[in-house]
């Protein structure tokens, strides 16, 4: 039987056309253009395919590593995105901060348990997945942050106008 997880996303007239994703029970804004002229605060599109992939990363760590009754006491998965150059394929530079008293061998084994990520999996078909270990708590790369809106202007996308 097919598993289905809905995820429906609906303009908020309310909000200026603002635009709110619903998963079951919950709820999330979704930041972007809002066709209006301004940008939405919350999360854009890339920003949510990210934290899909941190999310998904740190629940097949956190399992592998209890299955295999390891001492992780944390871990921490950071995600960016990059746009390949002309002709280039995109990919997500992913890194792990694990925690707890690990030895070498345990350390490559739940970097390999990041792989088995599902996400990853359906991700990794279109762009490149780069992942490894860091040793310190990641902190802001202070490096310029993708802009959702330049995509859309820099895409030739029929019938999508980036306001």
């Amino acid at each position: 039987m097919t598993k289905i997880r809905e995820v429906v996303v609906v303009s908020d007239p309310i909000n200026h056309g603002a635009l709110v994703g619903h998963v079951g029970e919950s709820q999330f804004s979704v930041g972007g253009p809002d066709g209006v002229g301004h940008i939405s605060s919350g999360p854009n599109p890339y920003d949510l395919l990210g934290a899909s992939l941190a999310a998904c990363t740190a629940m097949s760590v956190r399992f592998q590593a209890r299955r295999q009754k390891l001492p992780l006491e944390r871990v921490e998965v950071s995600v960016s995105f990059h746009h390949g150059a002309q002709g280039e394929r995109d990919s997500f530079e992913r890194t792990l901060v694990l925690g707890g008293e690990l030895d070498a061998q345990q350390r490559a084994f739940l970097l390999e348990a990041a792989n088995l990520c599902p996400v990853g999996k359906i991700l990794g078909i279109s762009a490149d997945i780069n992942t490894r270990l860091d040793a310190t708590t990641s902190g802001r790369d202070e490096s310029p942050q993708a802009n959702y809106e330049d995509d859309l202007a820099e895409f030739q996308i029929p019938n999508i106008n980036p306001d």
